[in-house]
């Protein structure tokens, strides 16, 4: 559905984020691997995230990032308590609804990533969590991103939205 690109709800669409954190890092070097948590991580434009089994794949899924605000949510829905490694995401971030991406690119250390979809839970969060696992996750299981320009970044850096050109006109 088109709508006027100068409505109030596109200006809204367009409206500079607070920043967000990062708060955890972490990747699998192999399919159904133990996650590797790290301090830092490496992105390329070729392969994504250096050392992830994803590595060299589709470009649309580089880097998965959730929000801490969401894995709240997830585990105010199970009942119990969710750790970063068990929701099979490479980055959590804090302070910033990572949904509000969509269409937009972002600084995340040195690099730049662009949106490229929302990261919809896997049949594994049944075997993870039992049963309503795959559920709790659904439209809170983050976003997935392509490198534009690769680089480092760190637990504690700052994830920025890059400012619209368009509003700018």
């Amino acid at each position: 559905m088109a709508f006027n690109p100068k409505s109030s709800l596109a200006l809204l669409l367009k409206a500079p984020m607070r920043p967000g954190t990062v708060q955890w890092i972490g990747w699998r070097p192999e399919r159904r691997g133990e996650i590797i948590a790290a301090d830092e991580a490496h992105l390329s434009p070729e392969v994504g995230l250096i050392g992830d089994h994803y590595q060299g794949r589709s470009g649309n899924r580089h880097l998965t990032l959730i929000g801490e605000e969401d894995i709240n949510a997830i585990a105010s829905f199970l009942g119990v308590s969710v750790l970063p490694h068990r929701l099979r995401r490479n980055v959590v971030t804090v302070g910033i609804n990572l949904l509000a991406l969509k269409d937009k690119r972002f600084r995340l250390g040195e690099a730049v990533l662009e949106y490229t979809g929302e990261c919809h839970p896997c049949s594994r969060m049944e075997e993870t969590f039992g049963v309503g696992g795959y559920n709790a996750v659904r439209g809170h299981g983050g976003i997935t991103a392509r490198v534009i320009t690769g680089g480092r970044f760190r637990v504690g850096d700052r994830l920025i939205a890059e400012r619209d050109k368009t509003s700018e006109a």
